[in-house]
């Protein structure tokens, strides 16, 4: 169930609501989990929007924007990286109405460790997620 946290100028992203669900969309999608509320409860994205004097680049700019997908470990191969990393970069530029800002988005992938992942008091493991979501699917 993955974390997407997004920062960026403020007034850059209009429609935040929009992008938030997409992104998380994009990322179930990338997955291949299945839309049950286990994942589509707890997949979320957030816009933090930022001053533009609260970040800079090397060169001075603040026309950047910073996104954090957190996973748990090993949920996404090579292929599924360059495809999480191309589409939110497409959907953030979109959003922005400046497709000029796929060249400026960079996206971080991290995996949280084996139980490093909380959810309603539960602190995950990969082998825990999967059998949760097998009870579920009544596959267990």
């Amino acid at each position: 169930m993955p974390m997407i946290d997004v920062y960026a100028p403020a007034g850059a992203i209009s429609d935040k609501h929009k992008l938030t669900q997409e992104l998380a969309q994009t990322i179930m999608r990338w997955e291949k989990v299945p839309p049950i509320p286990f994942f589509t409860d707890n997949t979320a994205a957030f816009i933090h929007e930022l001053p533009a004097d609260a970040f800079s680049d090397a060169g001075g700019s603040s026309h950047h924007v910073r996104v954090q997908v957190t996973t748990n470990a090993g949920a996404l191969d090579r292929d599924q990286q360059l495809g999480v990393v191309k589409d939110i970069t497409a959907l953030v530029a979109e959003a922005a109405g400046d497709p000029s800002l796929a060249e400026r988005t960079w996206v971080s992938l991290t995996e949280a460790v084996p139980g490093g992942w909380g959810i309603a008091g539960h602190a995950y493991a990969n082998d825990e997620i999967i059998q949760h979501v097998r009870s579920l699917l009544g596959k267990a």
